[in-house]
């Protein structure tokens, strides 16, 4: 395996580790606050609604990703 891959592979594996993390976190969290029905929404969500959103922050890590795998063999195709 690549030096590449192995660090695409660490990485992936990081960031489904932090999403496993995070999203038992976020229910654990739900199940805290199920009997309110309309309860604060945090300072730090309301000042970024998308940053903390993981649904979104998954399609830029995505959309990145695949940057990079264009990029990577882009230049190994014309070296």
């Amino acid at each position: 395996m690549s030096s590449f891959m192995m660090i695409l592979t660490i990485g992936a594996v990081v960031i489904s580790i932090f999403s496993l993390v995070y999203t038992y976190y976020a229910a654990k969290q739900q199940r805290v606050i199920r009997g309110e029905i309309d309860t604060k929404i945090d300072e730090d969500v309301q000042d970024h609604p998308y940053l903390r959103n993981p649904v979104f922050l998954a399609y830029i890590i995505f959309g990145v990703l695949v940057l990079l795998f264009i990029f990577y063999f882009t230049f190994q195709f014309y070296r």
